[in-house]
């Protein structure tokens, strides 16, 4: 469960050592849940989207008190936790329970439009046919359907990649009906990666790691300046209070406590 909070929109080599670290320090739901929840910003680190942290602090505080302190292993309840959507419970209940459900994640939809479709990416998001789609993937049984969750998205991390697939390797080529096509280019809409540098998430992150590095409340006016753009540090502070991810009050500036 950890491992998936963490690896929303963010590569297995960034996880690594955060989730070492992470599981370490509570090695269960209810330790977890006994930290206060500022604590669980700061071990996220430079993980991006801090907001994960918090889900997962309220999610581990909901298995404490609802679930004795086990992740329960019913999609359903899964579902039901904070921060846990479709593919992160349906992950979950696969990786965890051996259970057959839908694990549908970029690297899943990518090496199942290029077998099934031909063609060398999928949507920006992933559609209604691309659900139908993986069902007709899964197997009936399920650990059958474990293994194949498991195998189809190692396949599209570490073989039938974005840039550069390695077909020569791959166990599925001859099936592949984009390899047979020829591996023809993408002819839709440009692919755009997310701008970064500059932009309010990292003015966020920077405010974040002040108030993480920092052993006591800090002043507003120190906090600010750690952005060269005031407006835009302040309405990155006004953002972070609304997300519940720093607090405000006589003493200063703080992860919540």
């Amino acid at each position: 469960m950890v491992s998936e909070f963490m690896l929303q929109q963010t590569p297995v080599s960034r996880v690594l050592q955060p989730w070492q670290q992470w599981i370490e320090r509570w090695p269960t739901p209810t330790a977890l849940a006994e930290a206060p929840s500022g604590e669980a910003v700061r071990a996220w680190g430079r993980l991006g989207y801090p907001r994960r942290a918090l889900r997962l602090h309220r999610a581990a505080t909901a298995i404490r008190d609802d679930h004795d302190g086990h992740v329960p292993d019913d999609y359903a309840a899964l579902r039901a936790l904070p921060g846990v959507g479709d593919y992160t419970a349906a992950a979950i209940a696969s990786f965890a329970f051996g259970q057959r459900h839908i694990v549908l994640d970029t690297n899943v939809r990518r090496v199942q439009t290029r077998i099934a479709l031909g063609v060398e990416f999928p949507h920006t998001s992933a559609t209604a046919a691309e659900r139908v789609l993986a069902e007709d993937f899964l197997p009936s049984r399920a650990e059958r359907a474990a293994a194949w969750a498991v195998a189809s998205m190692e396949l599209g991390a570490l073989v039938c990649t974005a840039r550069t697939p390695d077909c020569d390797v791959c166990p599925v080529r001859t099936e592949c009906s984009w390899h047979r096509a020829g591996r023809p280019s993408w002819d839709g809409p440009p692919r755009v990666g997310q701008r970064y540098h500059g932009t309010d998430r990292q003015c966020r992150g920077a405010l974040l790691s002040v108030l993480r590095s920092a052993d006591a409340p800090v002043a507003e006016d120190e906090l600010l300046v750690a952005w060269p753009d005031q407006r835009q540090a302040e309405r990155a502070r006004d953002t972070l209070l609304a997300d519940g991810l720093m607090i405000m009050d006589a003493d200063g500036c703080s992860l919540p406590r």
